[in-house]
């Protein structure tokens, strides 16, 4: 039995991910095979590269997390293409699980690398549907900036910007890098709160300007120091 307790490396991980995702973004048509009329399937993915689509595992709890159940029975009251991308999302919400499952003894740092890894390839929705990766990397005035951080549009709404999954395939952790409080000069950090300014768009660490999230809240536009101090000159 494959336990979460066994030590696991990243790459040992990356690589039981990348041969189960081989295997369903290859599957032979298996539309015949999702007979409505049979019981509960589901769509396997195995480490040796190969696929089956099969009844749940009897076992409870099962070895590993199982996938989506009964994706048969969908399939006739769906356009195909429907259909298959449905498989397809749940298949890739089956692999993470897979994955991550795997890593439970991994480390923060490791899991971030695990999920970089699994990132840059694309997902078997995107593979089926034939999109493409975006390459396009944001500028440094707009979302390269803000990820984990809190910015303040004119009408008072709060736009915010996950940290975690992002359309892009690049490495991104360098371009953050370039991030500069514009207070202490010090590099971007994901895990700590930053605040935009409206006027001159620089980015600050808030304890740096003393604003907290609570504090962010209740401001509808955000003035840095400086910018505050030349519209006083004025």
């Amino acid at each position: 039995m494959e336990m979460a307790s066994a030590a696991r490396t990243v790459e040992e991980i990356f690589k039981d991910y990348s041969a189960r995702r081989t295997a369903i973004v290859h599957v032979d048509d298996f539309y015949g095979l999702c007979d409505p009329e049979k019981e509960n399937l589901c769509l396997y993915g195995h480490p040796n590269e190969s696929w089956e689509v099969n009844l749940p595992a009897e076992e409870v709890p099962p070895e590993l997390p199982e996938p989506a159940l009964g994706i048969n029975f969908a399939r006739d009251g769906m356009n195909r293409k429907d259909w298959l991308s449905l498989v397809a999302v749940h298949s890739d919400s089956w692999l993470i699980s897979v994955a991550f499952y795997l890593g439970a003894r991994l480390n923060r740092n490791e899991r971030k690398r695990l999920f970089s890894m699994i990132n840059d390839l694309p997902t078997v929705f995107e593979v089926v549907t034939e999109r493409k990766p975006v390459k396009d990397k944001p500028s440094m005035d707009s979302g390269s900036k803000s990820r984990g951080s809190t910015k303040r549009s004119s009408d008072g709404q709060v736009k915010s910007n996950p940290k975690l999954v992002d359309e892009s395939y690049e490495d991104e952790e360098d371009e953050h890098s370039e991030t500069l409080c514009g207070s202490c000069g010090g590099n971007y950090n994901a895990d700590e709160f930053w605040i935009g300014c409206d006027m001159c768009e620089r980015w600050y660490h808030g304890k740096c300007v003393k604003i907290t999230p609570v504090k962010a809240e209740s401001i509808k536009q955000y003035k840095c120091p400086s910018c505050s101090m030349k519209r006083g000159r004025q």
